[in-house]
C-alpha cells in the first residue's frame, strides 16, 4: 500500500482538515477549497483500505460533528460540490479534466464525513448538520435543508453524465454516496418505515428521476463496465519522490493527500478486481436497496414500481395509461448479463425480482429457446451448497420453483437440464439432511421437482436412480430420527433431568418431505410410465425401501400406485428368469408399460406448486439486501460493532 502508518498518523494534525472540522466558518468562495480538493490519488479498491482511512481520521470527525452546527463547513462544502456539479456535463464533454477531478474529490470527502455523521447520530439530528444558514450579522438570511438538494444531484449526476474514462470514478462514488445515504437502515434492528432519506427519494424534486434511475443502474449491470486504469481520468503523477500531487496542486501540503494513495503506485491489482467492474457491482447494490424500500403510508415505492413495469425496446404495445414510471430497456442483452453473473447473491436477487414482479420480463424469459443458460448456472449455485450462504440457495430455489411454474418451461428444458437438476437437487437435499433439516429448504427444492414430473421423458438412468437416492436418504434419516425419539422417549420415563429435544418436529418435517417425494414419484408413473423405463429400474431395484411405508397412515393413499407398478413388474421379471441383463430388464418394463391397462392407476390431481411471497417479504429482504452491501460494496466499510439489523454471520 502507498500509506504507512506514519503518514496516517499525521492526519489529525493536516492543517487543511483541521480547517474544515474547526469551528471557523468558511466561505463557499474561499480559495481554500481549490487547495483542499485538488489531490490525487486511486481511489480504495476494498473495505480494508478504507478502514484504515477512517480510524486514522476519526479525531477530525469527532471535531466535525462537534464544530459543524456552528461553523456550517458541510453545508458549505456540499454547496460547492453542488455548483460544481452544474458544469460537470460540459466538462465531460470538453474532456475537463481539472473540474471533473475536483468535483470527485469533494464528493469523496462529502460521502467519507456522510458515513461517519449517519452512523453516529439520528436522521433528525443528520437533517441539522444539513441545515444551510446563510449569515448576515444579527439575523438568518437563508435557511436551507441540502439533503434533497443533494440528493437529487447525486441522481442527476447517475442518469446525465456519460459514463467515460473521465467520468467513471465521479460515477461510482455518486451511486456509492447514494448507498450510504440509506444505510442508516444498518443501524436499526427494526425495519425503517418512515425515514427522512426514503421521503425525499420517493417524493418531491427526486421523484421524476426514478425510471431513469433504475434504467440506468441496470444497463451499469449490464454493461459491466471496468474501471479505467490508474491514471486514465487525471495528470500524470510527479516521479520525483514527493508525493502524488501536480498543477494547481503544487501548493498543497503533500502529508495530507500521499496517504489517499492507497492500493496505488507499486501495487498490481488481482486479477478478480482486473476483471470486475467496481461501478456495475455497485449500481446493481443501490437497485436492489431502492426496490426494497418499504412503501409510503400514502403511495408504493416508486423504484419498485419501475422494476415491475418496464419492458423489452423491441415491444411496441403501448403501455397502460397512466405509466409516470415506464421505460424499455434491452432484454436481450439483460438476460445476457443475468446469466454469466449468477456467481454473485445480488445478480440472483435480481433475476428473482424480476421473475417475481415484472410479468414482461417472465414472458420474454420463458419465451427463449436457451433456457439451458440461465438454468444451469442456476443450479451451479446449488451444486456447490456448501459453499454459498443460505439466502443465495434460498434465491436459486425459488426463482427454480417460479420457472418450473410454465409447462411450457418444463417441455422445453426437460431434456437439456432433467439430469443435472436432479443432481443438484440431490445433492442440495443431502447436505440439508445431514447438517440443517430446514423444511423450507426442503419443499422449496421438491416443490420445482413436483412441478416438473408430469413432464418428465426420457428419464436418464442416472436422474432416475438419483431421484430414488433421495427417497432413500429420506427413509434412512427417518428411520434414525424415529430412533432417537424413541430413546427420548424412554429416558423422559426414567429421568427428571432438563426437557430433551423435540424430535417430533423433526419426525413430522421429515414425514413432510417423504410426502412430497413420493408425490413426485406417484405423478410420473402416472403420467408418463411408459415413457420413463429407467424409473421403474430403479423402483424395482430399491423396492425395499418402500416397504415399510406401505402401510404408514400418512403415505398409504400415494403409496397406491408405486406398490402396484412394484408389483407388476416384479412378477414379469420372475417370470422371466433369473440372471437377466439391465438390457432384457429394460426390454421387459418397456413391454410391461404397454401391457399395463392406465385404468390401474390410480388418478391424482396434477402436482402443481406457485410461489407465494410472505406477507411482510421486507423482514426477509431488507436485511438480506443490507448484508449483501455490507459483504460486496466496493470500498465501503462499517465497524460491524455498530450493525444492528442482522448478526454477522447471517447471510
Amino acid at each position: 500500500m502507498g500509506a504507512n502508518s506514519s503518514s496516517l498518523s499525521e492526519l489529525p494534525e493536516n492543517e487543511y482538515l483541521k480547517k474544515l472540522s474547526g469551528a471557523e466558518a468558511i466561505s463557499e468562495n474561499d480559495p481554500f477549497w481549490n487547495q483542499l480538493l485538488s489531490f490525487s490519488f486511486t481511489t480504495p479498491t476494498n473495505s480494508a483500505e478504507l478502514k484504515l482511512l477512517e480510524e486514522a481520521t476519526i479525531s477530525v470527525c469527532k471535531s466535525l460533528v462537534e464544530n459543524n452546527p456552528r461553523s456550517g463547513n458541510l453545508g458549505a462544502l456540499i454547496k460547492v460540490f453542488l455548483s460544481r456539479t452544474k458544469e460537470l456535463k460540459i466538462s465531460a464533454e470538453c474532456q475537463n479534466h481539472v473540474f471533473i477531478w475536483q468535483a470527485h474529490n469533494a464528493l469523496f470527502i462529502i460521502c467519507c464525513l456522510l458515513k461517519v455523521f449517519i452512523s453516529q447520530m439520528t436522521e433528525e439530528e443528520l437533517q441539522l448538520h444539513f441545515t444551510y444558514e446563510e449569515r448576515t450579522p444579527g439575523l438568518y438570511v437563508e435557511h436551507e435543508d441540502l439533503i434533497e438538494e443533494l440528493l437529487c444531484c447525486l441522481i442527476q449526476l447517475i442518469v446525465e453524465i456519460p459514463l467515460l474514462d473521465i467520468t467513471y470514478s465521479i460515477s461510482l462514488e455518486a451511486v456509492t454516496t447514494l448507498i450510504v445515504f440509506l444505510s442508516c437502515q444498518l443501524f436499526h434492528k427494526e425495519i425503517l418505515r418512515e425515514s427522512i432519506i426514503h421521503k425525499y427519494l420517493m417524493h418531491g424534486r427526486c421523484l421524476p428521476y426514478t425510471s431513469r434511475l433504475v434504467k440506468t443502474l441496470l444497463y451499469n449491470f449490464i454493461r459491466q463496465e471496468r474501471s479505467p486504469p490508474p491514471g486514465t481520468h487525471v495528470f500524470q503523477q510527479q516521479t520525483d519522490g514527493g508525493g502524488l500531487l501536480y498543477g494547481i496542486a503544487s501548493g498543497v501540503a503533500t502529508g495530507l493527500w500521499t496517504v489517499f494513495t492507497l492500493g496505488g503506485v507499486g501495487s498490481k491489482p488481482t486479477p478478480q478486481q482486473e476483471q470486475s467492474s467496481p461501478l456495475a457491482n455497485q449500481s446493481l447494490l443501490l437497485l436492489v436497496v431502492l426496490a426494497n424500500l418499504t412503501d409510503a403510508p400514502d403511495s408504493p415505492n416508486p423504484y419498485k414500481q419501475a422494476i415491475m413495469s418496464f419492458k423489452n425496446t423491441q415491444d411496441s404495445t403501448a403501455f397502460p395509461s397512466p405509466s409516470p414510471h415506464a421505460f424499455q430497456i434491452n432484454f436481450n442483452s439483460l438476460y445476457t448479463a443475468l446469466c454469466e453473473q449468477q456467481k454473485s447473491d445480488q445478480a440472483t436477487l435480481l433475476l428473482y425480482m424480476l421473475l417475481h414482479q415484472n410479468s414482461n420480463v417472465r414472458t420474454y424469459m420463458l419465451a427463449r429457446t436457451d433456457m439451458e443458460n440461465l438454468v444451469l448456472p442456476i443450479l451451479e449455485i446449488l451444486y456447490h451448497v456448501e459453499e454459498r450462504n443460505s439466502h443465495h440457495v434460498y434465491m436459486a430455489l425459488i426463482i427454480l420453483l417460479i420457472l418450473t411454474e410454465d409447462d411450457g418451461f418444463n417441455r422445453s428444458v426437460h431434456e437439456v437440464v432433467s439430469y443435472c437438476y436432479v443432481e443438484r437437487i440431490y445433492l442440495c437435499l443431502r447436505f440439508n439432511i445431514y447438517f440443517i433439516l430446514d423444511k423450507y429448504l426442503h419443499t422449496n427444492c421438491l416443490a420445482a421437482l413436483a412441478n416438473m414430473s408430469a413432464q418428465f421423458r426420457s428419464l436418464h438412468q442416472y436422474a432416475a436412480q438419483r431421484i430414488i437416492s433421495l427417497f432413500s436418504l429420506l427413509s434412512k434419516k427417518h428411520n434414525k430420527v424415529l430412533e432417537q425419539a424413541t430413546q427420548s422417549l424412554r429416558g423422559s420415563l426414567s429421568s427428571d433431568d432438563s426437557p430433551l429435544p423435540d424430535y417430533a418436529q423433526d419426525l413430522n418435517v421429515i414425514e413432510e418431505v417423504i410426502r412430497m417425494m413420493l408425490e413426485i414419484i406417484n405423478s410420473c408413473l402416472a403420467n408418463s410410465l411408459h415413457h420413463n423405463p429407467n424409473l421403474v429400474y430403479a423402483l424395482l431395484y430399491k423396492r425395499d425401501l418402500f416397504e415399510q411405508f406401505r402401510t404408514h397412515p400418512s403415505f398409504q393413499d400415494v403409496m397406491q400406485n408405486i406398490d402396484l407398478v412394484i408389483s407388476f413388474f416384479s412378477s414379469r421379471l420372475e417370470q422371466a428368469g433369473a440372471e437377466l441383463s439391465v438390457e432384457r430388464v429394460l426390454e421387459i418394463i418397456k413391454q410391461g408399460a404397454v401391457a399395463l391397462p392406465k385404468d390401474r392407476l390410480r388418478k391424482f390431481p396434477e402436482l402443481k406448486f406457485k410461489y407465494v411471497e410472505e406477507e411482510q417479504p421486507e423482514e426477509f429482504f431488507i436485511p438480506y439486501v443490507w448484508s449483501l452491501v455490507y459483504n460486496s460494496a466496493v470500498a465501503l466499510y462499517w465497524n460491524p460493532h455498530d450493525i444492528q439489523l442482522f448478526t454477522m454471520d447471517s447471510g
